[in-house]
Order: C-alpha cells, then sequence, then structure tokens
C-alpha cells in the first residue's frame, strides 16, 4: 500500500493541470482567458507550497514519517505551476519580449516580489536532489529555509495583484503566517530541551 502513495499524490498533484487544460480545449477560461490561467496557476502554486511547509508539522503532531517523504515532490510541484504562471506572463502577456520583461520586473513592485519568490522556487527545485543535499551539507537547510521566504512573497504578490477581491490571498496569508508560528514555536521549543 505504501508504495502507491507516491505515485497517487504525483497524479493528484496533476489533476490541476489537467483541468486547467481540458479548461483551454474547452475555451472555458471566462472572458479574460490569460487572466484566468494566471491566477490558478498563480494560487496553485502557493496552494503547494503551503501544502508543502505543512508536511513537517503533520509528522511532527501526527508521528507518521510519511507525511515528509512527500515534501520534496509537493515543493517541485509547486515549482512546475509557478514555471506554468511565469510561462503564462512570458507568452500571453508580454509575447516573449524581453526588453518589456526587464521594464516590468523594475517598474511594478509586485511583479519584482513575484519573481523574486519565483527564483528561491527555483533555486530550491535545483538544489532539491540528494546529490545536492550531500555536496551543500548544512548549508543547504540554510537554503532551504528560504521557502518561507517566497510562500510570503507569493502572498504579497497575489495581494497586489487581487487589489480588491483579497479573500484568497487573506486565507493563504493567514496558513502561512500560522505555518511560520508553528515553526517559531518548535524552534523554541527544541531549544530549552
Amino acid at each position: 500500500m505504501r508504495k502507491l502513495i507516491k505515485p497517487l499524490v504525483f497524479v493528484l498533484a496533476l489533476v490541476p493541470f489537467a483541468i486547467l487544460l481540458l479548461r483551454i480545449f474547452q475555451n472555458n477560461l471566462g472572458p479574460d482567458p490569460v487572466q484566468e490561467l494566471s491566477l490558478e496557476t498563480g494560487e496553485w502554486t502557493l496552494r503547494f507550497l503551503i501544502i508543502a511547509l505543512a508536511m513537517t508539522p503533520l509528522r511532527r503532531i501526527t508521528a507518521h514519517v510519511e507525511f515528509t517523504r512527500h515534501r520534496r515532490m509537493l515543493g517541485l510541484f509547486a515549482l512546475f505551476y509557478a514555471t506554468l504562471h511565469l510561462a503564462v506572463w512570458l507568452v500571453f502577456m508580454l509575447e516573449f519580449r524581453w526588453f518589456a520583461m526587464a521594464k516590468e520586473l523594475f517598474e511594478r513592485p509586485y511583479i519584482t516580489v513575484g519573481f523574486s519568490a519565483y527564483l528561491i522556487l527555483l533555486a530550491l527545485g535545483l538544489t532539491s536532489p540528494r546529490v545536492m543535499v550531500r555536496k551543500l551539507g548544512k548549508n543547504w537547510k540554510r537554503l532551504h529555509k528560504l521557502v518561507y521566504v517566497a510562500a510570503v512573497l507569493g502572498v504579497v504578490h497575489l495581494l497586489w495583484i487581487l487589489r480588491l477581491d483579497i479573500g484568497p490571498a487573506v486565507l493563504y496569508g493567514a496558513l502561512v503566517s500560522l505555518l511560520l508560528v508553528y515553526r517559531a514555536w518548535f524552534s523554541l521549543k527544541s531549544r530549552r530541551v
């Protein structure tokens, strides 16, 4: 049964992508398809980041090691959806105009924040293989703590984009805050012992 869990998690993580593809082929993305694709891929990035961050607390609370066995894959899916989000922006909004990209990065703070979060996720994804864990040693853990920075930047990016209907961003922000508070509490508790 345990061997089936990893492929099942992998398939479930691809379901949002499959639904998005289906909506594209059915021309069912609403009046502004590019905006819808951008929002959906961005929100799925945050959802997977939050799920990946929740794996360690769930393991500690439930004493089931199984949770952390899928943390890396879930984090890589956050990078996958973030890459789709970036691709939507580059292909459909900027139409591969690289100078426009540089201009947008410098002139629009919400894009700077989002792109910074993406660069962090990319660095974490590139250093996630076991060979990189061994090469980086203690620095690997330091680097991978930046996932919390990426999550906070992702929430700020979404808040800036939504402006009026900020409900989803507030929810994601609350979840990220809860995970940060748990991490801080656990660190303090561990130091006292």
